[in-house]
């Protein structure tokens, strides 16, 4: 099974003014939430820093997943992305 996983690294910056606008937190969340729905986001973890992230997507190629990744809230503040693609094993 194919899947997309996501490495995001938020900017300094970025962090700064997601900190002082506590609606991008809430708005980010819910794409999160809806992709977890629609069964297109397997995994998602946040490091303890809350600088990085990995999404694990599955039923969408990388394409799909830019696009998905470029309507998110944070995505201005996203100072590096990295995509690959993975084959799961088990």
């Amino acid at each position: 099974m194919t899947r997309v996983m996501v490495f995001i690294t938020l900017s300094d910056s970025g962090i700064e003014a997601i900190k002082s606008n506590p609606e991008l937190p809430k708005k980010e969340i819910e794409f999160v939430n809806q992709w977890k729905q629609e069964n297109i986001l397997e995994s998602f973890f946040i490091s303890v820093s809350k600088k990085d992230a990995v999404l694990i997507f599955q039923n969408v190629d990388e394409t799909r997943t830019k696009e998905l990744i470029e309507i998110l809230p944070y995505f201005p503040y996203m100072a590096k992305i990295e995509y690959h693609n993975l084959n799961k094993q088990f």
